[in-house]
């Protein structure tokens, strides 16, 4: 059974409210929330910590499915949801699965 926030990953994506990738999120004007892989390397938790700063948005780290099953792009570590109420609505069904990331200013 899908959680809630696999659900609103859905609803971003079939809205055409998402980017994938750090390159491709790297061209946008805003980014309302960041899911990163929990399997990722270090250079996409680094991307992800650039792109946080360069947002000012938070992010989520993705424990119990990888980014790529969530949106079935191959090799997909790094998912941004452009809309507000839907960044909004995954961020306060925050569980064990999906949980905040979190990380220090430098």
């Amino acid at each position: 059974m899908k959680s809630k926030i696999e659900t609103y990953i859905g609803f971003s994506i079939r809205a055409g409210k998402y980017k994938c990738g750090a390159n491709a999120i790297d061209t946008l004007r805003r980014a309302e929330l960041l899911i990163l892989c929990a399997r990722s390397e270090k250079n996409a938790v680094h991307e992800c910590e650039r792109l946080m700063k360069k947002f000012h948005c938070r992010a989520v780290l993705a424990k119990g499915k990888t980014v790529e099953e969530l949106t079935g792009k191959e090799n997909c570590k790094l998912l941004a949801i452009t809309d507000k109420s839907l960044a909004g609505a995954i961020l306060d069904h925050l569980d064990e699965e999906f949980t905040e990331f979190k990380w220090e200013a430098k």
